[in-house]
C-alpha cells in the first residue's frame, strides 16, 4: 500500500536529483477552452519525461549488494532513459530491453547514457519476458516501468508539486499507459483533496485501463496501437490498477488525430514539441471541454514527455488538421457499482473485453 509518507519521502530523495518542473498557465489553451488551464512541464526533465522520477527513487534505495549486481529494465523508451541516466549517475551497470518498434531517438538517447541495449520483441510483453529471463540469467535487479511501489511513489511526486503550485485545482488530466503516473498522483492528491477530479486519458487503440476498470479486473488487450508508443501497454499493473479503482474518477479515450492536434496546440502556445503520449492529457482535456464537462474549471494537464523522432513531425502536422476539424473522442465515466458495468462497457466499442 502506497501511503502519503512514501510519496513525501520520495520527494525528499529526489530533491536536487531531478528538476522541479514548472506548472504554468497556458493562456492560449485557456482562451480556446474556456477553462483556466495549467500545464505541468515534465518534458523538461533531463531525459524529457516524468519517468526518471520513479527510476531515481528506485535506484537510490538499492542495497550495496543489489547495486553491485546491476539493474535491468524493459521500456519503449522513457523509462529506459530514466533508468539508464540515473544508473550512470550512481555508477551502476544498466541493461535495457526495448521492443523493436521503439523510436530511434529513444534508443540512441538510452545508449548515450551508457546502458547496454537489447532490442527484442514486437510488443512490450515480449520485451518484458526477455528482460525477466536476462535478469534471472545474470542476477540483475529488475526495475519495472510502473508496477512497483517505489516507482509509483516517485511518479506521485508530480502530484505533490502540482498541489503546491496550483492549490485551486479542480481537475487533473493524466496520460495512462501502465498506470504508474496516474496511480501515484491520484494516491497523493485524493487523500489530501478528495474533491479534485482525477481523469485518465488513453488512446482508443491502447485503452487497457478503461477496459479493466469497466470489467472490474485487469484485462489483456489482444493488440495495441503504437502511435503513442509511450503508453502502448496491453495490461496495466496490478498495484496501479488497484489504486485507479480507488481514486480515478474517469477515463477519456482519444484518437490519434486528436493527439496530433494537441501536439500542435502545445507547440503554438509554448514552442514545446511533445511526443504523442506526452500530449495525451491535453487531447483529453480538449475532448472533455468540447463535451461541456470542464468549462470554467481550473485544470492541470501533465505534459509528460517529449522523446520523438523529428521525422514524425510532418505526419503529425497533417493529422493535426483533421484532429482540429473533428475532435472525435469517446468520454467514459467509471461506474460506481458493478451493476453498471454492462452499460459502461457498451461505450467501449465492438472489441471483446477478455
Amino acid at each position: 500500500m502506497i501511503e502519503l509518507a512514501d510519496i513525501e519521502a520520495a520527494a525528499q530523495r529526489l530533491a536536487g536529483q531531478i528538476l522541479l518542473t514548472p506548472c504554468v498557465e497556458s493562456r492560449t489553451l485557456s482562451q480556446i477552452t474556456g477553462a483556466q488551464v495549467f500545464l505541468k512541464f515534465e518534458n523538461l526533465q533531463y531525459t524529457a519525461s516524468f519517468k526518471e522520477r520513479g527510476a531515481c527513487n528506485k535506484l537510490v534505495q538499492l542495497t550495496a549488494e543489489e547495486g553491485a549486481r546491476g539493474v535491468i529494465a524493459m521500456s519503449a523508451g522513457n523509462h529506459a532513459q530514466g533508468v539508464a541516466y540515473h544508473a550512470q549517475r550512481l555508477g551502476l551497470r544498466a541493461v535495457i530491453v526495448m521492443p523493436r518498434f521503439t523510436p530511434g531517438v529513444k534508443v540512441e538517447r538510452t545508449r548515450g547514457f551508457g546502458a547496454e541495449i537489447v532490442l527484442h520483441g514486437d510488443t512490450l510483453d515480449e520485451a518484458r519476458a526477455h528482460a525477466l529471463s536476462l535478469a534471472a540469467q545474470q542476477q540483475l535487479v529488475f526495475v519495472h516501468p510502473y508496477d512497483d511501489a517505489d516507482i509509483v511513489a516517485g511518479q506521485g511526486t508530480v502530484g505533490l508539486e502540482m498541489l503546491q503550485d496550483v492549490p485551486e485545482l479542480d481537475t487533473l488530466l493524466v496520460a495512462v499507459g501502465g498506470g504508474g503516473l496516474i496511480a501515484g498522483m491520484a494516491a497523493y492528491i485524493k487523500r489530501l483533496r478528495p474533491e479534485i477530479k482525477i481523469v485518465g486519458v488513453e488512446p482508443e487503440d491502447a485503452d487497457a485501463m478503461a477496459r479493466s476498470l469497466c470489467k472490474g479486473e485487469r484485462i489483456t488487450l489482444p493488440r495495441v496501437g503504437i502511435f503513442a508508443d509511450g503508453v502502448a501497454v496491453k495490461k496495466v499493473g496490478k498495484e496501479t490498477f488497484r489504486l485507479a479503482q480507488l481514486y480515478v474518477d474517469e477515463v477519456i479515450r482519444v484518437n490519434n488525430d486528436a493527439i496530433c492536434a494537441a501536439i500542435k496546440d502545445v507547440f503554438e502556445d509554448t514552442r514545446s514539441i511533445l511526443e504523442p503520449a506526452g500530449a495525451l492529457s491535453i487531447a483529453g482535456m480538449k475532448a472533455a471541454i468540447a463535451g461541456d464537462k470542464l468549462k470554467g474549471k481550473t485544470l492541470v494537464a501533465v505534459a509528460s514527455g517529449a522523446n520523438m523522432n523529428f521525422d514524425r513531425l510532418r505526419y503529425i502536422a497533417e493529422r493535426a488538421e483533421l484532429g482540429e476539424k473533428r475532435e472525435a473522442v469517446l468520454a467514459v465515466t467509471i461506474p460506481e457499482t458493478p451493476g453498471s458495468f454492462k452499460s459502461f462497457c457498451g461505450l467501449l466499442g465492438a472489441r471483446n473485453i477478455t
